[in-house]
């Protein structure tokens, strides 16, 4: 898995500029201009326009099969949500002990790029 924190910000340009500035390169951006990934050696960083700005959402990307990452948390005691087909793939969320929801990606990368 790699880890793919989720910045949202009313002006994803400006955050995009920022952290450029700062040293990450840009990555695949959508098509209307709504989020960018800045890819990273340790990970990527998502900027998404919506509502919550200055929110920060804790992701994941997976090649493994989400059906069998909601089993292994099932058998540990969690209990994640369905598996959802968005936009840009699909994915499962699932509250972590503190009850912070954690989104888990599978990306279809030719639905968005």
């Amino acid at each position: 898995m790699r880890v793919l924190p989720i910045r949202y910000s009313s002006d994803v340009e400006a955050l995009t500029r920022f952290y450029a500035a700062l040293g990450l390169s840009v990555g695949s951006v959508s098509r209307p201009g709504g989020w960018v990934e800045l890819p990273a050696d340790g990970g990527t960083l998502a900027v998404h326009r919506g509502a919550g700005v200055g929110r920060c959402e804790l992701a994941f990307e997976t090649d493994e099969l989400l059906e069998d990452v909601a089993q292994r948390l099932r058998e540990a005691g969690y209990e994640p949500g369905p598996v959802i087909d968005e936009g840009f793939g699909r994915s499962l969320r699932v509250p972590d002990p503190d009850g912070v929801w954690v989104q888990i990606n599978a990306y279809d990368r030719e639905l968005y790029t």
